[in-house]
């Protein structure tokens, strides 16, 4: 390759290592190197070469392997991977958000980090006030998180190399080697996935957030299928986690569309969640689980029935969520009877208006 086309490459495939950063892949420069050093010897323009050498120096990790799959696949659309496409920035996952004078610094330069700081820009943007393709990139990039579940310490033990003393091993170990000891042997804990509940508000009120959520419960419900349920409430209680085991987002939520009788309908929160308690929650499935509550807290019923409802649940779940997307607009107060009447049995309040505070949502899944 020439020394133009070469600085090209380059800078593609630095895009992309920041790409697989922002996605959780230790993609350090030392690594990026020894990736550009083995398509030197092969063919940069084979999307098969491209891939095989960046999966066998990118990745350190088997969890790398999926995230690495999906990063891949958005990044170079999957199309050939060859010089011409620089021409075209590429899409990238998206990294803490940049100000707007340094975007516009990083425009006149690598159109990779042009892109990037476009997208990063659109992970703070308030989905309501986002455009038709706006909305498309953020719906992409929800499809991109790889980490919304749960976990909880097991009862059961197993090897770690630190922890509590492993007696039983150490013994064996030192006879097996006639009384010498040659090292300490530990333990810890397992963890097992903890159940994920979610409740997402679609009534009117909420119309301009609902879709969002959907797919942020969906990307939950394909991190962990057998541990995640989500039902939407509004005027009805209704269970939808079976139309979002769906792999493909949009036949999710087309099946999910389906399956909705009271889409931007009114809003009964309380009596919802007593419903949700006395078919489901009280049985087991809140018992230990994070309950995330995706709402305005606008309640048209009686919000006293609300309060009794959720001190109710917080005594069954482990962790109680509460993710109002009024809750990122500047100067808002929590006044609505339902928010107010609610908030003394939540565990944490956060905001739920745009890919950022969905990522913060996440994070907070898996602290529970």
């Amino acid at each position: 390759m020439g020394g133009e086309a070469s600085r090209d490459v380059v800078g593609t495939l630095a895009g992309f290592a920041r790409t697989l950063r922002a996605a959780g892949v230790n993609a350090d420069p030392e690594r990026l190197q020894a990736m550009i050093g083995a398509l030197d010897r092969l063919d940069v323009t084979d999307a098969r070469d491209v891939y095989w050498a960046g999966r066998l120096t990118l990745c350190a990790d088997p969890a790398d392997l999926p995230r690495y799959d999906r990063c891949f696949a958005a990044y170079f659309s999957g199309e050939s991977a060859s010089v011409r496409r620089v021409a075209r920035p590429p899409v990238v996952a998206a990294r803490p958000a940049a100000t707007a004078g340094a975007a516009g610094q990083e425009a006149r330069g690598d159109p990779s980090v042009a892109a990037a700081s476009t997208a990063e820009v659109l992970r703070r943007r308030d989905v309501a006030r986002l455009s038709a393709e706006e909305r498309d990139e953020v719906h992409r990039l929800i499809a991109l998180l790889d980490d919304v579940s749960a976990r909880r310490r097991s009862r059961r033990f197993t090897a770690a190399h630190r922890g509590r003393l492993d007696q039983n091993r150490t013994v064996r170990s030192i006879l097996r080697r006639g009384g010498e000891i040659s090292r300490l042997h530990h333990r810890a804990h397992r963890t097992r996935p903890r159940r994920v509940v979610l409740l997402v508000d679609v009534s009117g009120s909420m119309s301009p957030y609902a879709d969002v959520l959907l797919r942020f419960a969906h990307a939950a419900v394909r991190c962990a299928p057998r541990s995640t349920e989500v039902f939407t409430v509004g005027t009805r209680l209704t269970r939808v986690t079976r139309e979002l085991r769906h792999r493909e987002p949009d036949a999710a939520m087309a099946a999910v569309s389906s399956a909705i009788p009271d889409w931007s309908g009114g809003t009964r929160l309380g009596e919802e969640l007593k419903e949700f308690l006395d078919r489901f929650g009280q049985r087991g499935m809140a018992r230990g689980a994070v309950v995330v509550v995706a709402s305005d807290g606008w309640e048209r019923g009686d919000a006293t029935l609300l309060a009794a409802q959720m001190a109710r649940l917080r005594r069954l779940a482990h962790r109680v969520v509460w993710a109002n997307p009024h809750k990122g607009l500047a100067g808002y107060e929590p006044l609505t009877a339902g928010m107010a009447a609610a908030l003394p049995y939540v565990d944490d309040f956060v905001a739920g208006h745009s890919l950022a505070a969905l990522e913060e949502l996440a994070g907070v899944i898996g602290d529970a």
